[in-house]
């Protein structure tokens, strides 16, 4: 099967060549992470087989978050240790939209702006809800920053799943509509002005054109069912890579071509780009090192857990539980059984690295 790997093992090379001098470390790390995981130049075990006298050779993973070999089961072990923030209500999913006039500076300033990104959204999610119109009280929220489209362009979001109701001053609990958190249009407008107030203070602001503030940004909400349902819905888009293998469909005379689920019709279409420019979408969603792209606020904030204590006492409610069904994010991994005959292995023998591979 075609992996990115393949693809970066044999154009990576070229791409490095000649975008070198403007790579970011990170970038270059990536990619030799992904080139080299899972072969002989990290070691690994030895492994035989009795029953048909075969041998198989096991190798260390990199680990590295961007490789679509190395997020398995993640997503499994953070549902299970989401279970101490679940509350038995509705929840919704909000989700912000940087505005195209900002993804430049935001590819070349990425830590700066995702940070405000999260920063600014958060606040406007908060002092919406204060308002007693709509829920008058403190929201518990989780957000996980998203960098792609289904054809891997450049497209920065944040997904929030947000309590359907919000703890008030006087430590009373009330709840939202099952069906409407708050407009939107008000949420966007608070928003565009926190990221504006936010930028002002850094030296970006001057770079961003008059108009931007102007325009209406992008904040899209919808119920998502219970706590249990919402965290498995939100899951995924924590632990998924740009591209996974499984979405590869060919490499020829410099050519890649990866499938994607039009969003109009709901169907699988074939997308082409050179070697070149599928090394150079894949790279843009790589995150900065030790960015944390899972934040948590309001009541599901860590400096905020007494409150979320005090609201699931108010609602009478015992921890919910997740559901027991299994998040697939990528390929799962081998079993250690022998390929031949399925039979137990046993380790012969521990595989020292190697080095990188040419």
């Amino acid at each position: 099967m075609l992996e990115v790997a393949d693809i970066f093992r044999l154009h990576g090379p070229a791409f490095r060549e000649k975008f070198g001098d403007r790579m970011l470390p990170s970038h270059r790390r990536a990619m030799q992470d992904i080139e080299t995981c899972r072969t002989e130049s990290r070691g690994g075990q030895l492994y035989f087989c009795k029953q048909c006298q075969a041998q198989r050779y096991s190798y260390h993973s990199c680990k590295n978050r961007h490789c679509p070999k190395c997020q398995n089961d993640q997503a499994n072990d953070w549902l299970a240790a989401q279970q101490r923030l679940l509350l038995p209500i509705h929840h919704f999913l909000v989700t912000f939209t940087l505005p195209e006039e900002l993804r430049a500076v935001a590819r070349s300033n990425q830590k700066t702006i995702y940070h405000l990104l999260f920063r600014a959204s958060s606040l406007a999610l908060q002092q919406l809800a204060l308002d007693p119109r709509f829920v008058g009280g403190r929201l518990g929220m989780v957000g996980v920053l998203h960098t792609w489209t289904r054809q891997l362009l450049y497209h920065p979001h944040l997904h929030y799943i947000v309590t359907g109701g919000g703890l008030t001053d006087d430590g009373r609990w009330r709840s939202a509509r099952q069906d409407f958190l708050g407009p939107v249009k008000a949420l966007s407008r608070i928003f565009r002005a926190k990221f504006r107030d936010e930028l002002k203070a850094s030296e970006l602001f001057a770079a961003v054109a008059p108009r931007l503030w102007r325009k209406d940004w992008v904040v899209h909400s919808e119920p998502v069912g219970t706590g249990a349902q919402a965290f498995q819905y939100l899951a995924p888009y924590i632990f998924r890579v740009a591209l996974s293998n499984n979405r590869l469909r060919q490499l020829h005379d410099g050519q890649v071509t990866f499938a994607y689920k039009e969003s109009a019709t709901d169907q699988l279409k074939p997308c082409t780009v050179t070697a070149e420019e599928f090394i150079r979408r894949f790279l843009q969603h790589v995150l900065p090192p030790r960015f944390i792209k899972v934040r948590y606020f309001g009541l599901l904030s860590p400096a905020h857990r007494q409150l979320l204590q005090k609201a699931r006492q108010l609602l009478s409610a015992s921890t919910c539980k997740l559901t027991s069904a299994v998040v697939k994010t990528t390929e799962p991994l081998a079993r250690l059984s022998c390929p031949h005959c399925g039979g137990p292995l046993t380790l012969l023998s521990l595989l020292a690295p190697r080095g990188r591979p040419p």
